[in-house]
């Protein structure tokens, strides 16, 4: 693959404010070299990845009639919705590569624009129909969404900026949309501080800090069975490689350590949030995390790798909790190094959380980062891969 693609993602959300599912692309670059799409089947050939969306999708450009029988073996036909330009469909070689990847299971989506005019027989060949939420009207998006669901279609919209944007659109039957909204809380919601949950979940990481007693730690964590629940549910669902399922905390404690716990405590913390914030949000703490954590394996010790997936799952943490980032390490008890990766993306772990956030959308260049870390393309995007289907795994 060639070092200078760099992946980048871009979430998609479903009318209820979950992940829909993600549109992968390489940074400033557009086409269908099917490069993509090869590398995303190595990588789940390999084991690295994994594919393990469950029910999450994976938008993809691709030249169709190119695409290579191996590559199509290793995707999972139920996860990856393939996007070609309607000047592509009506070539007769993709035509029959579209009709031939659909009884395999694949979708095919099309620009809505560019399918206006066209065809309709073009319409039998798509799962999905993007559109830009700045194109047509309310009245003409519920007719076309009318439409569509009679033939079995997606609608996806795409530059959806604000919570009232994407109510109006949810409200008319839409399937998925996309767009900057999520990073914000909603309008009229205030999230201020730590919810009692947060509060207890504090404690506790203060306690493991503190090689507390386990059963000082249980006797915090009875004061509310939820915490314990999720807990052990986050613990289990993505394994240690322990052979056995963790059943409590004084299990956990016994087979991970107290470091491993405080890493959990900090995924429960970030997830915890009964603000007004998409589900979105904490899943793209959770990725950042995971992210920032497996770049770090190279280079860090085991302690500090884990400090990092702290790092990565807390730089959300004042849009969540609605508090300046400065309020929000007043509250919680964080080496120096990890507060200055937090507030200036500097010392030992801020270049690695900068890394991991430039691969979100893809507005920051990747590449010098990279370069300033004699990190390779393909190292990070293994990485990215990867901590994309842990996250999916943990099931938020």
């Amino acid at each position: 693959m060639d070092d200078a693609k760099f992946l980048v993602r871009e979430p998609l959300l479903d009318p209820k404010e979950r992940m829909f599912g993600y549109e992968l692309k390489w940074q400033g670059l557009s086409g269908d070299d099917n490069a993509l799409a090869s590398f995303i089947a190595a990588e789940a050939g390999s084991g690295q990845a994994e594919c393990g969306l469950g029910d999450g999708k994976l938008f993809l450009q691709a030249n169709l009639a190119a695409l290579e029988p191996a590559t199509l073996a290793a995707l999972p036909p139920q996860n990856v919705i393939f996007c070609v330009s309607a000047a592509e469909l009506v070539k007769p070689e993709v035509d029959a590569a579209a009709k031939s990847l659909r009884q395999a299971g694949f979708g095919i989506a099309g620009k809505y624009g560019e399918l206006v005019g066209q065809d309709k027989s073009l319409l039998a060949l798509v799962t999905h129909v993007e559109i830009d939420a700045g194109t047509v009207n309310q009245a003409t998006l519920g007719k076309l969404a009318a439409v569509l669901k009679q033939a079995s279609i997606q609608l996806v919209v795409r530059n959806v900026h604000s919570w009232p944007e994407f109510d109006a659109c949810a409200s008319l039957g839409l399937n998925a949309f996309v767009g900057d909204f999520y990073l914000d809380a909603r309008p009229g919601v205030q999230v201020k501080g730590l919810n009692p949950a947060q509060t207890i979940i504090l404690h506790l990481m203060q306690l493991v800090k503190q090689n507390a007693d386990i059963r000082q730690l249980e006797d915090v964590l009875r004061r509310d069975a939820a915490i314990s629940y999720k807990l052990l549910r986050y613990i289990n669902s993505v394994g240690f490689g322990l052979g056995a399922e963790i059943q409590s905390l004084r299990h956990a404690v016994t087979m991970l350590g107290y470091s491993p716990l405080y890493r959990w405590l900090s995924l429960l913390l970030a997830t915890a949030s009964s603000g007004g914030h998409a589900p979105a949000l904490m899943q793209t703490a959770v990725i950042r995390g995971r992210f920032a954590e497996l770049l770090g394996q190279d280079f860090l010790p085991k302690n500090e790798a884990e400090n990092l997936f702290v790092a990565g799952m807390f730089s959300l943490l004042d849009r969540l909790l609605g508090l300046p980032m400065e309020q929000v390490l007043e509250s919680i008890q964080l080496s120096d190094a990890v507060s200055e990766a937090l507030l200036t993306r500097g010392g030992m772990f801020g270049p690695f959380l900068a890394l991991a956030e430039a691969c979100e959308r893809g507005t920051t260049p990747i590449e010098p980062l990279a370069d300033s870390m004699f990190l390779s393309a393909n190292r990070i995007n293994e990485a990215h891969l990867a901590a994309l289907a842990w996250a999916q795994a943990l099931q938020l």
